[in-house]
């Protein structure tokens, strides 16, 4: 039961590898590039990176979820991470000053 529940969680974090990736085929389209739409999109897309990363570090640190796909998910989601926690920051911190 146990390996079963880590191989799921490993899919999982594999699966949130390609997700942030979709937003290229949507930004082709013209209604995703108008003001509302397009920041809304990027911050929905930003802050599942953001899951995504915290995700993973709790699941291969807490869950002691540690082969070799989930050291890739592990570098590569909170690389996602670090880039959704800043494109949040320059949408945000120019509305606060």
């Amino acid at each position: 039961m146990k390996n079963k529940i880590l191989t799921s969680i490993s899919t999982l974090s594999t699966l949130m590898l390609f997700i942030p990736w979709t937003i290229l085929p949507l930004r082709s389209f013209d209604w995703a590039l108008k003001s509302p739409v397009a920041e809304i999109m990027i911050t929905c897309y930003a802050v599942f990176m953001i899951f995504s990363g915290a995700f993973t570090i709790t699941s291969y640190a807490g869950g002691k979820v540690q082969n070799n796909l989930m050291k890739i998910c592990l570098i590569v989601n909170s690389i996602y991470a670090v880039g959704g926690a800043a494109v949040l920051g320059m949408m945000i911190l120019p509305k606060i000053m």
